[in-house]
């Protein structure tokens, strides 16, 4: 690539080029070629697309395995949320047969042996042993001559020695045929496989390309499996973790804010401007086009800190209002009014902070925008939004907590010696 001050323009990004490249390398009919971008770090690996194996797990050999392979990549290509996927095992090549007679070889007295080994060295070479040639130690291998060993054809000029002396030569005894046969065979965990790569349609993320292509694999003929290796071993083995690691990290602030507060209220009225930040934070990301990737996770965990941090400074500066008499309302109210500025001037300044990220072009600029984005709008909608809604938060929740103290008050048996104590005179 090109230095970035020369590639200016969103048409010059690698992403780009390498579509361009594509659209390119499809008129070729005679191999298939892809243009892949490579990683951000090199030596690390590509991060992106997945890798998979086709496993014949019923024993329909080879060629019906390949058709399996084949259709599945016919419905990967007309699938919008898949692309470049691609077989990376060699296709069947056209492999030259010899047939051996065994019973013309007995009936001429040849030694199968002979027959095998004479073919070996003729057209693969054979090691013979070493010698000393000025003072270095050299092998020796026979084989032979290329003129002789460029056509089928050329099987005819070889003999082999019988059992009574005489020189028979390979015509005798044996015939050729051409056929279609692997290059090479896969194995996975003990079974015939092939190995697929691909990666997702720009704008959606590896795992809709997991799932998609599990749709398309469910449309196959059974008899075959997909078994995810590399990355996508360890994203399938990981992505349902999200979501409990989320709410786990929930769950400790909510721990840590009762603690430090002593109410079961207090935390829950600031977790509640959570998702105004990641509303923001989202609707940030889907506007500006960012993927679902760790860039954008990174903005929205910070957008979670920051929107809490808003709604701490207003719930505790309202719980001192209510230790000193205030009613849950005029507390949100002072509180919302006297911690306006102090919330304002530290948003602006994290917004004013990161918009360098949001607004960053060059050379790595992809995941700067992700972060800088998202916490750009993310805060956004936690500053607007939080500085009306986390008083209405904290009212709602201290009523919440009051009427069921109110109605547990109410539920609790009186103490019978009290009332039998009433004047008898009344």
């Amino acid at each position: 690539m090109k230095d970035w001050d020369a590639r200016s323009g969103a048409a010059n990004k690698a992403q780009a080029i390498a579509g361009r490249a594509m659209g390119a390398f499809s008129q070729f009919h005679d191999a298939m070629i892809f243009a892949i971008v490579p990683p951000a770090v090199q030596e690390l690996g590509n991060a992106t697309g997945f890798d998979l194996q086709l496993v014949d797990q019923v024993g329909m050999g080879h060629e019906k395995l390949v058709q399996m392979r084949n259709m599945l990549l016919g419905m990967a290509m007309q699938d919008k949320r898949l692309a470049q996927v691609r077989p990376m095992s060699l296709e069947d090549a056209p492999q030259l047969k010899i047939n051996v007679d065994q019973d013309k070889a007995r009936a001429l007295g040849l030694d199968l042996s002979q027959v095998n080994s004479t073919i070996s060295t003729a057209w693969g070479s054979a090691y013979v042993n070493d010698f000393i040639d000025r003072g270095r130690v050299k092998r020796v291998f026979v084989q032979a001559d290329a003129p002789f060993r460029l056509k089928p054809e050329d099987l005819d000029k070889y003999y082999i020695r019988g059992g009574n002396g005489d020189m028979v030569p390979y015509s005798a005894f044996t015939t050729l045929s051409w056929t279609q046969a692997p290059v090479q065979l896969t194995r996975y965990n003990g079974q015939p496989a092939m190995e697929l790569q691909g990666g997702s349609a720009p704008g959606l993320s590896t795992g809709a390309a997991l799932a998609a292509m599990q749709e398309l694999h469910a449309k196959l003929p059974p008899g075959t499996a997909l078994e995810w290796t590399g990355l996508s071993y360890e994203e399938k083995l990981s992505g349902g973790q999200a979501p409990a690691l989320y709410g786990l990290s929930l769950l400790i602030v909510f721990l840590c804010l009762a603690a430090l507060y002593e109410s079961w209220s207090v935390p829950i009225s600031v977790l509640l401007v959570v998702p105004l930040g990641v509303v923001g934070a989202l609707l940030a990301a889907m506007l500006t086009g960012l993927n679902n990737d760790i860039y954008l996770q990174v903005g929205l965990i910070t957008t979670i800190g920051v929107s809490a941090k808003n709604a701490i400074l207003i719930v505790e500066f309202a719980e001192e209002r209510m230790r000193e008499g205030m009613t849950a309302f005029d507390a949100a109210i002072v509180a919302a009014r006297m911690r306006l500025r102090p919330i304002l001037m530290t948003s602006l300044a994290f917004i004013f902070g990161v918009m360098p990220l949001a607004i960053s072009t060059g050379a790595g600029a992809g995941g700067q925008n992700a972060i800088g984005r998202a916490v750009v709008g993310g805060m956004l909608s936690a500053t607007v939004l939080g500085i009306f809604f986390i008083p209405m938060f904290f009212v709602v929740v201290r009523s919440l907590f009051a009427r069921g103290k109110t109605q547990e008050a109410a539920t609790t048996p009186t103490d019978p010696s009290a009332s039998n104590s009433a004047p008898q005179g009344a």
